[in-house]
This record gives C-alpha cells, sequence and structure tokens, in this order.
C-alpha cells in the first residue's frame, strides 16, 4: 500500500532558536517550536482560537539561517514530513511526534518579528527564479537565505501564474 508523508505548516516561532552541532562532521541542528493558530466557530456561533504547537527540526544550513535571521515570534512556513521518536524513561515508553523541516521560507519582514543581528532593517532580496526540482532551503544545500519557489506556492517563480491573478 502507498503513503504518503508530508506537512506544511504556517506559524510563529515560540522560541528564540539555538543551533547545536552534531559531532560527525559539524552538522548544524536546531529544534524550534512552532504555534500555529486556527480559527473556528463554536457551537454557540462565537469565533474560538485554537493553538496548535508542534515541534520542529531542522538540519544543515536551513538550521543555520534559521537561527541567524529569526527570532521569537517570527512569521515562518515550514514544509517536511512527520517523524514519530520513541524512547523509555523510567521504565515508561514515551513517544513523540514531530516535524523534520525540509524546506523553509521566512514571511513578514524583518521589522517586530526580525532575526538574531540587526542589519539596517532591510530584507535581501529573494531569488527570482530556480531550477525546476525546488531549491532554496534543504538538508543537500543551496544558500538562498530568504526563500524557495519550485512553483508550489505561487511565488515569483511558479509557471502559469500572471500579476492580474494577485487578488491585492
Amino acid at each position: 500500500m502507498a503513503s504518503f508523508n508530508r506537512v506544511i505548516l504556517v506559524g510563529n516561532l515560540t522560541r528564540d532558536i539555538e543551533v547545536r552541532y552534531v559531532s560527525n562532521g559539524g552538522l548544524a541542528v536546531t529544534e524550534l517550536g512552532l504555534a500555529v493558530n486556527d480559527r473556528r466557530k463554536n457551537q454557540s456561533g462565537e469565533w474560538v482560537d485554537e493553538t496548535t504547537f508542534v515541534d520542529v527540526t531542522l538540519w544543515g544550513r536551513t538550521a543555520e539561517i534559521a537561527s541567524e535571521y529569526l527570532s521569537k515570534g517570527s512569521s515562518v512556513l515550514i514544509e517536511g514530513r512527520l517523524k514519530l521518536d520513541t524512547w523509555e524513561t523510567d521504565g515508561q515508553k514515551r513517544s513523540k511526534l514531530r516535524v523534520v523541516g525540509e524546506k523553509m521560507q521566512m514571511l513578514g519582514g524583518r521589522e517586530g518579528g526580525g532575526g538574531g543581528q540587526s542589519r539596517g532593517g532591510s530584507r535581501p532580496p529573494q531569488r527570482q527564479s530556480q531550477p525546476q526540482g525546488g531549491g532554496g532551503y534543504n538538508q543537500g544545500g543551496s544558500s538562498d537565505y530568504d526563500s524557495y519557489d519550485d512553483g508550489s506556492f505561487g511565488g515569483p517563480g511558479s509557471q502559469g501564474s500572471a500579476d492580474d491573478d494577485i487578488p491585492f
């Protein structure tokens, strides 16, 4: 039977990012907390916000870039896969579902949601086009640091999108 394991999340970081390096080869890794909000009407017709907290692991250059440019409260889009971690503590089996982030896109400006370092309040220019196979933040390693665009989100590299299709 076929399976599919893909997750796309947009949310805000719940804490500042701390990058560490694993001993074999010095590969960067970071664990970040992401708060994802959902707004629904309850049975009485009132709007209620429901927040889900998700743990995300980033590896390699993606982890380094996230720690350099993002901080608590920053908006970010993460694409990745689910992974179940299991361990035993004091004879009790425990498990935790987390997301292994494979692609990342920073959302919003640097003012207010900023990054770890001040660079005059301006964002670096976004990459205008990328190879068809994707790119940007992944473990394989493009070094671009603002976004990736494989055409799946309607960004500047999307095929078939026109400026007239933008509703704002």
